[in-house]
Protein backbone atom coordinates (compact mmCIF):
# COMPACT_ATOMS: atom_id res chain seq x y z
CA UNK A 1 0.00 0.00 0.00
CA UNK A 2 2.44 2.45 0.92
CA UNK A 3 4.62 1.52 -2.31
CA UNK A 4 1.79 2.85 -4.43
CA UNK A 5 1.67 6.20 -2.12
CA UNK A 6 5.15 6.58 -3.00
CA UNK A 7 4.96 6.00 -6.38
CA UNK A 8 2.12 8.33 -6.76
CA UNK A 9 4.81 11.32 -5.32
CA UNK A 10 7.08 10.31 -7.60
CA UNK A 11 4.68 10.70 -9.87
CA UNK A 12 3.83 14.38 -8.28
CA UNK A 13 7.94 15.06 -8.24
CA UNK A 14 7.94 14.22 -12.65
CA UNK A 15 5.01 16.33 -13.26
CA UNK A 16 6.61 18.89 -11.21
CA UNK A 17 10.17 18.50 -12.72
CA UNK A 18 8.37 18.77 -16.39
CA UNK A 19 6.80 22.17 -15.35
CA UNK A 20 9.94 23.70 -15.26
CA UNK A 21 10.37 22.95 -19.19
CA UNK A 22 6.48 24.23 -19.74
CA UNK A 23 7.78 27.44 -17.85
CA UNK A 24 10.93 27.33 -19.91
CA UNK A 25 9.40 26.90 -23.10
CA UNK A 26 6.41 29.39 -22.70
CA UNK A 27 8.91 32.38 -21.29
CA UNK A 28 9.90 32.76 -24.97
CA UNK A 29 6.75 34.19 -26.11
CA UNK A 30 5.25 35.03 -22.80
CA UNK A 31 5.82 38.03 -20.44
CA UNK A 32 6.48 36.02 -17.01
CA UNK A 33 3.90 38.66 -15.37
CA UNK A 34 1.47 37.53 -18.14
CA UNK A 35 2.30 33.55 -17.39
CA UNK A 36 2.17 33.71 -13.76
CA UNK A 37 -1.04 35.16 -13.34
CA UNK A 38 -2.92 33.27 -16.41
CA UNK A 39 -1.57 30.32 -15.01
CA UNK A 40 -3.10 30.43 -11.70
CA UNK A 41 -6.40 31.79 -12.47
CA UNK A 42 -6.97 28.72 -14.69
CA UNK A 43 -5.41 26.85 -11.23
CA UNK A 44 -8.06 28.16 -9.31
CA UNK A 45 -10.76 27.09 -11.53
CA UNK A 46 -9.77 23.80 -11.85
CA UNK A 47 -9.67 23.25 -8.25
CA UNK A 48 -13.89 23.86 -7.77
CA UNK A 49 -13.98 20.03 -8.99
CA UNK A 50 -11.25 18.96 -6.62
CA UNK A 51 -13.46 20.81 -3.86
CA UNK A 52 -16.53 19.32 -4.31
CA UNK A 53 -15.28 15.52 -4.76
CA UNK A 54 -13.51 15.75 -1.11
CA UNK A 55 -16.78 17.43 0.15
CA UNK A 56 -18.54 14.50 -1.35
CA UNK A 57 -16.50 12.05 -0.04
CA UNK A 58 -15.79 13.49 3.40
CA UNK A 59 -19.13 15.32 4.26
CA UNK A 60 -17.69 18.63 4.67
CA UNK A 61 -20.11 21.74 4.65
CA UNK A 62 -18.92 24.88 3.26
CA UNK A 63 -17.05 27.12 5.95
CA UNK A 64 -19.03 30.10 7.34
CA UNK A 65 -18.26 33.19 9.40
CA UNK A 66 -14.56 33.01 11.25
CA UNK A 67 -14.06 30.19 9.90
CA UNK A 68 -14.98 31.31 6.30
CA UNK A 69 -13.12 34.72 7.37
CA UNK A 70 -9.86 32.69 8.75
CA UNK A 71 -9.97 30.91 5.53
CA UNK A 72 -9.69 34.01 3.11
CA UNK A 73 -7.06 35.81 5.27
CA UNK A 74 -4.60 32.51 5.26
CA UNK A 75 -5.47 31.73 1.75
CA UNK A 76 -4.80 35.73 0.02
CA UNK A 77 -1.35 35.65 2.39
CA UNK A 78 -0.40 32.69 0.88
CA UNK A 79 -1.48 32.95 -2.30
CA UNK A 80 0.48 37.07 -2.28
CA UNK A 81 3.82 35.28 -1.46
CA UNK A 82 3.30 32.47 -3.71
CA UNK A 83 2.72 35.18 -6.52
CA UNK A 84 5.81 36.76 -5.51
CA UNK A 85 7.93 33.46 -5.30
CA UNK A 86 6.34 31.92 -8.94
CA UNK A 87 6.86 35.68 -10.75
CA UNK A 88 10.77 35.78 -9.27
CA UNK A 89 11.13 31.88 -10.81
CA UNK A 90 9.14 32.58 -13.90
CA UNK A 91 11.23 36.33 -14.56
CA UNK A 92 14.89 34.38 -13.62
CA UNK A 93 13.95 31.13 -16.54
CA UNK A 94 12.23 33.63 -19.11
CA UNK A 95 16.08 35.74 -18.60
CA UNK A 96 17.67 32.44 -19.01
CA UNK A 97 18.25 29.98 -16.33
CA UNK A 98 17.87 26.30 -18.10
CA UNK A 99 14.96 24.49 -16.79
CA UNK A 100 17.47 21.84 -14.95
CA UNK A 101 19.51 25.09 -12.85
CA UNK A 102 15.93 26.34 -11.94
CA UNK A 103 14.78 23.50 -10.39
CA UNK A 104 18.60 22.87 -8.33
CA UNK A 105 17.93 26.48 -7.10
CA UNK A 106 14.32 25.98 -6.40
CA UNK A 107 15.08 23.33 -3.93
CA UNK A 108 17.15 24.89 -2.01
CA UNK A 109 13.77 25.84 -0.49
CA UNK A 110 14.10 22.93 1.71
CA UNK A 111 17.43 24.05 3.66
CA UNK A 112 16.35 27.52 3.79
CA UNK A 113 13.39 26.72 5.82
CA UNK A 114 14.18 25.28 8.71
CA UNK A 115 16.56 27.84 9.06
CA UNK A 116 14.28 30.71 8.53
CA UNK A 117 12.23 28.82 10.99
CA UNK A 118 14.84 28.03 13.31
CA UNK A 119 15.46 32.39 13.60
CA UNK A 120 12.33 33.60 13.92
CA UNK A 121 10.50 30.74 16.13
CA UNK A 122 13.57 29.26 17.68
CA UNK A 123 12.69 26.36 16.13
CA UNK A 124 15.85 23.78 16.43
CA UNK A 125 17.81 22.69 13.81
CA UNK A 126 20.26 19.49 13.87
CA UNK A 127 24.35 19.46 12.74
CA UNK A 128 22.72 17.84 9.36
CA UNK A 129 21.25 21.15 8.33
CA UNK A 130 24.30 23.50 8.47
CA UNK A 131 26.15 21.06 6.97
CA UNK A 132 23.60 20.83 3.93
CA UNK A 133 24.58 24.38 3.97
CA UNK A 134 27.97 24.22 3.72
CA UNK A 135 28.16 21.69 0.84
CA UNK A 136 24.88 23.66 -1.30
CA UNK A 137 27.09 26.94 -0.93
CA UNK A 138 29.82 24.36 -3.01
CA UNK A 139 27.62 23.56 -5.12
CA UNK A 140 25.67 26.73 -5.77
CA UNK A 141 29.04 28.35 -6.73
CA UNK A 142 29.88 24.95 -8.92
CA UNK A 143 26.24 25.72 -10.48
CA UNK A 144 25.82 29.05 -11.05
CA UNK A 145 29.37 30.71 -11.24
CA UNK A 146 30.63 28.60 -14.65
CA UNK A 147 32.91 30.80 -16.42
CA UNK A 148 31.70 33.94 -14.57
CA UNK A 149 33.34 36.01 -12.09
CA UNK A 150 29.31 37.17 -10.24
CA UNK A 151 26.07 34.84 -10.22
CA UNK A 152 24.03 35.64 -13.68
CA UNK A 153 21.24 38.05 -12.66
CA UNK A 154 18.57 35.19 -13.83
CA UNK A 155 19.64 33.25 -11.09
CA UNK A 156 19.73 35.01 -8.38
CA UNK A 157 16.37 35.77 -9.31
CA UNK A 158 15.17 31.80 -9.21
CA UNK A 159 17.70 32.01 -5.65
CA UNK A 160 15.07 34.92 -4.59
CA UNK A 161 12.84 33.04 -5.15
CA UNK A 162 13.54 30.17 -3.47
CA UNK A 163 13.59 32.34 -0.17
CA UNK A 164 10.33 33.22 -0.66
CA UNK A 165 8.78 30.66 -1.61
CA UNK A 166 10.33 29.50 2.04
CA UNK A 167 8.43 32.31 3.62
CA UNK A 168 5.09 31.14 1.87
CA UNK A 169 5.73 27.33 3.21
CA UNK A 170 5.98 28.35 6.44
CA UNK A 171 3.10 30.47 6.36
CA UNK A 172 0.74 27.35 4.64
CA UNK A 173 2.30 25.42 7.43
CA UNK A 174 1.23 27.92 10.07
CA UNK A 175 -2.51 27.94 8.65
CA UNK A 176 -3.42 24.90 7.32
CA UNK A 177 -3.49 23.63 10.79
CA UNK A 178 -6.84 25.68 11.30
CA UNK A 179 -8.23 25.58 7.99
CA UNK A 180 -9.65 23.25 4.97
CA UNK A 181 -6.13 22.71 3.03
CA UNK A 182 -7.88 22.33 -0.23
CA UNK A 183 -10.22 25.37 0.13
CA UNK A 184 -7.25 27.52 1.03
CA UNK A 185 -5.38 26.37 -1.65
CA UNK A 186 -7.98 27.72 -3.93
CA UNK A 187 -8.03 31.04 -2.45
CA UNK A 188 -4.02 30.74 -2.56
CA UNK A 189 -4.41 30.26 -6.16
CA UNK A 190 -7.27 32.87 -6.70
CA UNK A 191 -5.20 35.53 -4.63
CA UNK A 192 -2.07 34.67 -6.61
CA UNK A 193 -3.35 35.13 -9.92
CA UNK A 194 -5.34 38.50 -9.06
CA UNK A 195 -3.00 39.85 -7.93
CA UNK A 196 -0.92 38.88 -11.11
CA UNK A 197 -3.76 40.00 -13.17
CA UNK A 198 -3.89 43.10 -11.32
CA UNK A 199 0.20 43.82 -12.40
CA UNK A 200 -0.19 42.08 -15.92
CA UNK A 201 -2.54 44.91 -16.83
CA UNK A 202 -0.27 48.19 -16.28
CA UNK A 203 3.12 45.50 -17.61
CA UNK A 204 1.54 43.60 -20.29
CA UNK A 205 -2.03 45.13 -21.44
CA UNK A 206 -1.73 49.21 -21.05
CA UNK A 207 2.01 49.34 -22.49
CA UNK A 208 1.14 46.91 -25.59
CA UNK A 209 -2.78 47.19 -26.51
CA UNK A 210 -5.34 44.25 -25.61
CA UNK A 211 -4.95 42.99 -28.82
CA UNK A 212 -1.34 42.03 -29.09
CA UNK A 213 -1.23 40.30 -25.31
CA UNK A 214 -4.59 38.24 -26.51
CA UNK A 215 -2.40 37.49 -29.86
CA UNK A 216 0.84 36.57 -27.49
CA UNK A 217 -1.58 34.32 -25.26
CA UNK A 218 -3.45 32.45 -27.99
CA UNK A 219 -0.17 31.30 -29.41
CA UNK A 220 0.10 27.50 -29.06
CA UNK A 221 3.80 27.31 -28.31
CA UNK A 222 3.06 29.29 -25.10
CA UNK A 223 -0.66 28.50 -24.59
CA UNK A 224 -0.02 24.66 -24.52
CA UNK A 225 3.31 24.91 -21.83
CA UNK A 226 0.83 27.52 -19.73
CA UNK A 227 -2.12 25.12 -19.52
CA UNK A 228 0.21 22.15 -18.07
CA UNK A 229 1.47 24.23 -15.42
CA UNK A 230 -1.56 25.28 -14.74
CA UNK A 231 -4.02 22.27 -14.89
CA UNK A 232 -1.05 19.51 -14.51
CA UNK A 233 1.57 21.31 -11.95
CA UNK A 234 -0.63 23.27 -9.86
CA UNK A 235 -4.07 21.47 -9.62
CA UNK A 236 -3.08 17.96 -10.49
CA UNK A 237 0.05 18.08 -8.75
CA UNK A 238 -1.35 19.13 -5.75
CA UNK A 239 -4.20 16.87 -5.22
CA UNK A 240 -1.76 14.01 -6.00
CA UNK A 241 0.32 15.51 -2.93
CA UNK A 242 -2.52 15.68 -0.97
CA UNK A 243 -3.75 12.28 -1.27
CA UNK A 244 -0.35 10.58 -1.11
CA UNK A 245 1.79 12.49 1.25
CA UNK A 246 -0.50 11.59 4.88
CA UNK A 247 0.03 7.79 4.03
CA UNK A 248 3.64 8.40 3.67
CA UNK A 249 6.26 9.19 6.32
CA UNK A 250 7.20 12.93 6.29
CA UNK A 251 11.13 12.40 5.68
CA UNK A 252 10.27 9.85 2.78
CA UNK A 253 7.88 12.33 1.45
CA UNK A 254 10.46 15.34 1.42
CA UNK A 255 12.96 12.87 -0.21
CA UNK A 256 10.77 12.07 -2.66
CA UNK A 257 9.68 15.50 -3.66
CA UNK A 258 13.21 16.55 -4.06
CA UNK A 259 13.56 14.42 -7.18
CA UNK A 260 11.67 17.29 -8.75
CA UNK A 261 15.20 18.87 -9.48
CA UNK A 262 16.25 16.01 -11.15
CA UNK A 263 13.20 15.54 -13.19
CA UNK A 264 14.06 19.03 -14.35
CA UNK A 265 17.31 18.56 -15.29
CA UNK A 266 16.38 15.37 -17.12
CA UNK A 267 13.74 16.50 -18.70
CA UNK A 268 15.35 20.10 -19.53
CA UNK A 269 18.48 17.88 -21.66
CA UNK A 270 16.01 15.62 -23.81
CA UNK A 271 13.58 18.26 -24.41
CA UNK A 272 14.96 21.22 -24.76
CA UNK A 273 18.12 20.39 -25.16
CA UNK A 274 19.85 22.16 -22.26
CA UNK A 275 22.88 20.57 -21.39
CA UNK A 276 24.97 21.41 -18.52
CA UNK A 277 28.47 21.69 -18.00
CA UNK A 278 30.79 19.43 -15.76
CA UNK A 279 31.60 21.61 -13.83
CA UNK A 280 26.95 22.68 -13.38
CA UNK A 281 26.60 18.81 -13.70
CA UNK A 282 28.79 18.56 -9.90
CA UNK A 283 26.91 21.78 -8.38
CA UNK A 284 23.60 19.86 -9.23
CA UNK A 285 24.92 16.67 -7.60
CA UNK A 286 25.83 18.76 -4.26
CA UNK A 287 23.05 20.70 -4.09
CA UNK A 288 21.24 17.29 -4.32
CA UNK A 289 23.32 15.48 -1.56
CA UNK A 290 22.89 18.64 0.54
CA UNK A 291 18.98 18.33 0.18
CA UNK A 292 19.04 14.93 1.27
CA UNK A 293 21.19 16.03 4.05
CA UNK A 294 19.61 18.06 5.13
CA UNK A 295 16.23 16.27 5.66
CA UNK A 296 17.62 13.28 7.60
CA UNK A 297 16.13 12.69 10.72
CA UNK A 298 17.01 13.86 13.86
CA UNK A 299 18.46 11.45 16.36
CA UNK A 300 16.15 10.94 19.08
CA UNK A 301 17.41 10.97 22.81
Amino acid sequence: MKLKYSFLLVLTALIWGLAFVAQSKSGDYMSAYTFTAVRFLIASICMFPVIYANDKRTGKKKPEGKELSRLWLSGVICGILLYLASLLQQMGITLGTSAGKAGFLTAMYIIIVPIISHFLFKNPIGINIWLGVLISLVGLYMLCMGDYEAFAPSDLLVLACAFVFSLQILSVDHYSKSCDVIRMSTIEFFACGVTGAVVMIFTDIIPHGVETWAKTLSDPNALIPLLYAAIFSSCVGYTLQNIAQKKVEPTLASLLFSLESVFAAVFGWLILKQGLSTKELWGCVLVFAAIIIAQLPKKQR
